[in-house]
């Protein structure tokens, strides 16, 4: 009876043990596409007959996007723990072969092209091999992942893999002549920026058509927006009703302050007269009885008595006409002018620090 009690809790033990052995494995997240490592082939040209019709599509390019997005991206993986972020879009390789790669969860997006962009296939479908069915590695959260359109400043100016500056430049396709980047791993910010930025602050050149995938295969130039000597404010309103605390006069063109993109302050200001302070002059700057201060074109000294200027000037009558800053004299009306201020514009500028604005891929 004893050594059956002892079996029998030798063999909970080993249940036990087995039970924290599975709840302490890692989670089961990553799948991956009948796409890979498979052979692609151009197939563009196969109605006209030409010999390209069916070659290896060497440079082709996939990409991957979030679901029910057209140009939100979502990487794709080396390793089955989803912690090595294959290079985005994916190149094909020297045998236009797609390199192993794993996905999270869930449906993608994806989208094949050639070198120059041209969409070879493009659909929605499932990710094959989910959680219940294989891989490890804890489930990426995508929200924490830098999406197309995302902005970053860096106190530097290097070039970044996957990013480009917003400096008002162009990008396009490979064979587009972009002055900024000419690349097809453009395409998705290519049709992010068409799409969300108006032509105003990023524009095509030629003319906009009907899609911003169809501008950009037809190897057109999109500008960026230029962040250049800019800092970042919030919209006025942002989704809700507007703040006003931005004025009007700030903006320059038809942007206004709730103008997505929109360009608006200066970095020194000239003061025009009615934006000169208001001041009322003290008997320490004036002796009693003087009055000498007059602006161009307001009338006359209308005091009826004599003064005289502190410190000992000539005196002034009254009916003198009154001048800007003037010393008015009783047999010539105006004595000279005093100069005030330089006419310079003065600083607006808060504390600063330079460096570079980078807009994701």
């Amino acid at each position: 009876m004893t050594r059956g009690i002892q079996r029998m809790s030798r063999w909970r033990a080993r249940i036990a043990a087995a039970a924290l052995a599975l709840l302490s494995s890692p989670a089961l997240a990553a799948g991956t596409l009948p796409l890979a490592l498979q052979q692609q082939f151009s197939f563009t040209n196969c109605q006209t007959g030409s010999n390209a019709c069916g070659v290896p599509l060497i440079g082709g390019l996939l990409y991957f996007y979030q679901a029910g997005t057209v140009a939100t991206r979502q990487d794709s993986f080396q390793d089955t723990a989803l912690s090595i972020a294959n290079p985005w879009p994916l190149p094909l390789d020297a045998n236009a072969r797609v390199p192993i790669f794993y996905l999270a969860d869930g449906s993608i997006h994806v989208r094949l092209t050639d070198s120059g962009g041209v969409v070879q296939y493009d659909a929605t479908v499932l990710v094959i091999g989910p959680s219940s069915g294989g891989g490890s590695g804890a489930v990426v959260d995508p929200t924490t992942i830098a999406a197309t359109g995302d902005v970053k400043f860096r106190p530097t100016s290097e070039v970044l893999t996957g990013w480009v500056k917003l400096n008002g430049l162009t990008i396009g396709s490979a064979t587009s002549g972009a002055t900024g980047r000419a690349n097809a791993d453009t395409q998705a910010l290519f049709i992010y920026l068409w799409t969300s930025c108006d032509n105003t602050h990023c524009h095509v050149p030629g003319g906009r058509g009907a899609t911003g995938l169809a501008d950009f295969t037809a190897n057109k130039q999109l500008s960026l927006p230029d962040w250049r000597g800019r800092i970042a404010v919030g919209l006025d309103d942002m989704g809700a009703g507007a703040a006003t605390r931005l004025s009007q006069a700030t903006f320059s063109g038809a942007d206004t302050s709730t103008t997505p993109g929109g360009n608006g302050g200066e970095s020194g200001h000239f003061q025009n007269q009615g934006q000169l302070p208001a001041i009322n002059l003290s008997s320490a700057f004036l002796t009693a009885s003087t009055a000498i201060i007059g602006q161009a074109g307001t009338g006359v000294v209308t005091n009826p008595s004599n003064f005289t200027v502190a410190g000992g000037g000539v005196p002034i009558t009254a009916g003198a006409t009154s001048g800007q800053w003037v010393t008015l004299s009783a047999t010539t009306g105006i004595g000279g002018i005093i100069p005030l201020g330089s006419g310079q514009a003065f600083n607006v500028m808060n504390p600063f620090t330079l460096g570079s604005w980078y807009e994701k891929l």
